[in-house]
């Protein structure tokens, strides 16, 4: 097997290079807003109800005023449990949902779109645990730049409100 890198292949056919590691992949909650304030939390698999309802909870406990919170449609996001729990805290937090396929009107696919282009610039990680840490490091790191964060939420398709 070769590694990324160097490979040669007979003369006409065209070179194969296989990567030397397992894909790894982390799941990633996060909230932007328009005032260029950046929360996430980076798990292990795959986003689950009772996941996302401590995120929601850390969100509405850090705020200290009532939320508003636009949800793309997501299965995990209209889950019986989420919605069990949104109902009893109406004055704390209001859920809206995009419209269905609908990632152009959403500011945190901008966000999404950046840490995996900062991540992938990178050399590859080598285990879940590298990639995890190359995560987090950069929302450390977008979250130190709020004017970043802010231009998510004001470009044209999914601008929001200051």
């Amino acid at each position: 097997m070769t590694c990324a890198g160097r490979s040669h292949a007979p003369r006409g056919e065209t070179p194969v290079v296989r990567p030397c590691h397992k894909r790894a992949s982390v799941g990633l909650l996060s909230a932007v807003s328009n005032k260029g304030e950046l929360r996430g939390m980076v798990l292990d698999g795959a986003i689950q109800a009772p996941t996302l309802m401590r995120f929601l909870e850390r969100l509405v406990r850090d705020a200290g005023r009532k939320l508003f919170l636009i949800l793309d449609r997501r299965r995990v996001h209209r889950a019986r449990l989420v919605r069990d729990w949104l109902e009893g805290r109406q004055d704390r937090i209001e859920v809206f949902h995009l419209p269905a396929y609908s990632p152009d009107l959403d500011p945190d696919a901008g966000r999404n779109g950046d840490v995996k282009q900062a991540v992938t610039a990178k050399p590859p990680a080598r285990s879940k645990a590298q990639l995890k840490r190359a995560v987090i490091g950069h929302l450390r790191s977008l979250s130190r730049r709020p004017q970043r964060i802010r231009a998510f939420c004001r470009n044209p398709p999914f601008r929001y409100p200051a």
